[in-house]
């Protein structure tokens, strides 16, 4: 079609490229207005492929050769060449903005040396065997774009920004001078609907073509219902800086009190998979030994009462904090989560807040006072190896981690220099001592 209708559950609250690895965010710009100097093929397992740089090599010693397209312009007619490159990582990575692009790099860092217009070393330290796949998350802008988060963003990709209005609607446009096969769809328009019902009817009404997350409940029609397994892990994010969830007693407490099973086929939809890692089982390094914690209230309250013993205020309030619309049903789910944990002995209360409030909670720096917080979100990690989750979700330094452990540390570090089996082994002794004594 020449035109479709999309109707999203979240609004964007920016624009922004280099905050594009944030859902409500990525699933309008990312590729469509803005592009990366590599893509990630999910569909057909093809690995890492070219998209703004056409070839790359290993130069040895940390650094790689990207080769880039020629004659691409961004959306704005200004030429696209290695200056845009190096500007948007120095942008992204800067202390000037908090863009989100950098937690998936941990402790790594880059420098950027311009060879010629149509190519760029980039050089890792320490060395990033995975290098390429890793800057399939780094949008380029071009190298006037401001240190400061912009509202139009201008990139390389088959679409422009053709109007916002925020709460409202986005519109795309297909543009003319774009370096590749030209879209099928010329106009894409982008609207927000908090109930997922609405959203569902919407689409059979025909007044809008896609809406990529309805509740199962309301996928009625074979004709144009689907489903399938993503690579989305829901889960908690546990303050254990704060008692009592400091406690490794009540972690586990917390896990044995959750009927994660009773959730599938009822407020989940069916074909949905009870997680004992971060990352999905189709993850380089993915360890089948560890198991899921067992549902077992009894031995749940047996740890807070020992806790309790030891002088643990394991009476203490527990927020539990959701994020609106995350997913169709996520205000049944973080309730039922409350019930479960209040019936074992905790005192829960139950938060939805907007994505800008919770990744203030999710993300460092943490307030100082704050009270103990689980909080109910959930990561994608659909590019096959756990660099993408484990620094920035588990180390001391990372941004949302809610963990100081330096095993830990120590751990990510060595797995994301390896290669090979070493890599994939290294990698599994983090997930099973993550879930087994970190809980």
């Amino acid at each position: 079609p020449g035109e479709v209708t999309v109707v999203l559950g979240e609004g964007a609250d920016l624009l922004e490229p280099c905050m594009a690895t944030r859902s409500n965010i990525g699933r309008i710009i990312l590729q469509n207005v803005n592009e990366t100097l590599t893509q990630f093929d999910v569909k057909d397992g093809k690995g890492v492929l070219p998209r703004l740089a056409e070839s790359w090599t290993d130069q040895g010693n940390g650094t790689w050769r990207f080769n880039l397209r020629k004659g691409v312009k961004f959306s704005d007619g200004s030429a696209f060449d290695a200056a845009d490159v190096k500007h948007s990582f120095e942008r992204a990575f800067s202390d000037k903005l908090t863009c989100e692009t950098p937690r998936y790099f941990g402790d790594t860092k880059l420098s950027l040396n311009v060879v010629d217009d149509n190519t760029i070393d980039i050089t890792a330290t320490p060395a990033q065997p995975i290098l390429p796949l890793l800057l399939s998350l780094v949008t380029i802008v071009p190298s006037e774009t401001p240190m400061e988060f912009v509202r139009n963003p201008v990139g390389t990709g088959p679409y422009k920004v053709a109007e916002w209005n925020p709460g409202q609607d986005i519109k795309l446009e297909a543009r003319d001078d774009y370096w590749g096969k030209a879209p099928a769809v010329k106009k894409a328009t982008y609207v927000f609907r908090t109930d997922p019902a609405v959203a569902a009817a919407m689409v059979e009404k025909g007044e809008a073509d896609l809406a990529p997350s309805i509740a199962a409940a309301d996928a009625t029609n074979p004709k144009t219902d689907v489903s399938y397994l993503s690579s989305e892990t829901l889960y908690l994010r546990l303050d254990s800086a704060i008692a009592p969830i400091g406690d490794k007693r009540v972690r586990e407490a917390l896990n044995m009190a959750i009927d994660r099973d009773a959730f599938i086929g009822s407020l989940l939809p069916q074909g949905t998979v009870s997680a004992v890692a971060m990352v999905p089982p189709t993850t380089l390094g993915w360890n089948p030994d560890v198991k899921q914690y067992p549902y077992d209230p009894e031995k749940a309250k047996e740890l807070l009462a020992a806790a309790k013993a030891d002088g643990v205020p394991v009476d203490t309030k527990l927020y539990l904090i959701g994020r609106s619309n995350l997913f169709p049903g996520v205000v049944e789910v973080a309730e039922a989560i409350q019930q479960m944990l209040q019936d074992v002995g905790f005192n829960v209360e139950v938060q939805m807040v907007e994505v800008a409030q919770q990744e203030e909670l999710y993300s460092k720096p943490f307030k100082e006072g704050r009270p103990p917080q689980m909080l109910l979100v959930s990561h994608d990690n659909s590019r096959g190896d756990p660099v993408f989750s484990m620094f920035f979700k588990y180390d001391s330094k990372g941004r949302q981690s809610g963990i100081a452990d330096p095993k830990v540390d120590d751990m990510i570090a060595k797995a994301t220099a390896a290669t090979g089996d070493e890599r994939t082994k290294d990698w599994q002794q983090l997930i099973a001592y993550l879930h087994d004594d970190v809980v």
